[in-house]
């Protein structure tokens, strides 16, 4: 296996790279990512220097650089993380998502096609033991009343330009399987946290306001509901898909972790007291309520228990482990959040200076 995972300097792709590296089916792993503000080497520190490992810093939307990576590696796995994910950014400016997640998708697609079923490609049989990955989320099934659960049958409603950008996304990694025959599979996954998390998601913003005493943002009255899954166990399951899961077939992962955001909020306030009780304690005061978002979805639950069935993937970690080995990363890791959010202020100070492109990219 010549494993290229896009996004890999992310926070879903690096966890995935620590986990799978060492995997024997691995002869190469090729690490994909164009290093925005969320993207960060330091997150692979650990794993630079491996014998496996090698990193291409190559933008999505760069047709030619995309194909190139493709053949140099000749890649025969994708895990296709890479994707802006940010519900708040996609509605302040849908531009690059729509660059990003459908057109450097088709990028990608493209390139593996031509390698895997096109007429220089050197498999035996064409398309045999390649298979690519392409990893979504549940906000392509829009929302969800107080009951029931998305599963693979769910027909798609997005309802914010992420979502969409996504589902379009999705349905073009449906067409190029049954249209050329590209070997793919979906999967559709609850919200992730765990380490090296961006600073800007729901937990660790929560995280590092009330380190720094700062008001906890909720939207609206905080009790939409998510589903969540810890990092590593999203990782295990892709590795299982890839490796295991039916060609053309969709899977849902998900966490069986069914939150309000406010009570998370409280549970993140608590944890810091009792964890890091020099901050102050009584930490909940901190809560204040806001204007909630457009199109702020109430409720996303997703049904596993197809992946469960086939592949026997289930969550290892349960909520209140993971939230609370979460919190304690975040408090032993706070150089780490100081540099990410340097880099940040670098990046877009850069991109303000540079003024927008002729194709609108940052």
């Amino acid at each position: 296996m010549n494993l290229l995972v896009t996004g890999g300097a992310g926070f879903i792709g690096s966890n995935v790279i620590h986990q799978v590296i060492e995997r024997p089916e691995i002869q190469l792993l090729v690490n994909l990512d164009c290093l925005t503000y969320a993207g960060h080497l330091e997150n692979l520190a650990a794993v630079a220097a491996h014998p496996k490992y090698r990193f291409e810093r190559v933008d999505l939307r760069d047709k030619e650089a995309v194909a190139a990576v493709v053949r140099r590696h000749c890649v025969t796995h994708v895990l296709h993380l890479a994707a802006e994910s940010h519900v708040d950014r996609s509605i302040s400016g849908p531009g690059d998502f729509i660059h990003t997640n459908i057109v450097g998708t088709f990028n990608l697609l493209d390139a593996c096609r031509d390698l895997w079923l096109g007429p220089k490609s050197n498999l035996p049989i064409p398309g045999s033991d390649c298979r690519f990955l392409q990893v979504s989320t549940d906000e392509v099934f829009g929302s969800l009343g107080p009951t029931g659960y998305f599963t693979e049958s769910t027909p798609y409603a997005p309802n914010s330009p992420y979502s969409a950008s996504k589902a379009a996304a999705d349905l073009l990694v449906r067409a190029y399987r049954h249209t050329y025959g590209l070997p793919a599979v979906i999967t559709n996954c609850s919200n992730n946290y765990g380490p090296f998390q961006f600073p800007e998601k729901l937990i660790p913003v929560v995280i590092q306001s009330v380190l720094a005493r700062r008001p906890v943002p909720v939207y609206g009255d905080g009790l939409n509901v998510r589903d969540w899954l810890y990092v590593r166990d999203h990782a295990e399951a892709l590795w299982q898909v890839l490796r295991r899961g039916r060609d053309g077939e969709t899977y849902n992962i998900g966490g069986h972790n069914e939150w309000a955001n406010l009570r998370i909020v409280e549970l993140i306030c608590d944890l810091i007291d009792e964890l890091s009780p020099a901050c102050g304690g009584n930490s909940r005061q901190l809560i204040a309520f806001v204007e909630d978002r457009p199109g702020h979805d109430r409720r996303y639950a997703i049904d596993a228990r197809k992946i469960e069935r086939e592949l026997g993937w289930t969550p290892a970690y349960t909520f209140e482990r993971g939230i609370r080995e979460t919190v304690q990363w975040y408090l032993d890791h706070q150089d780490w959040v100081r540099g990410v959010r340097s880099r940040h202020l670098t990046i877009t100070a850069a991109a303000a200076a540079a003024g927008p492109s002729r194709t609108g990219r940052p």
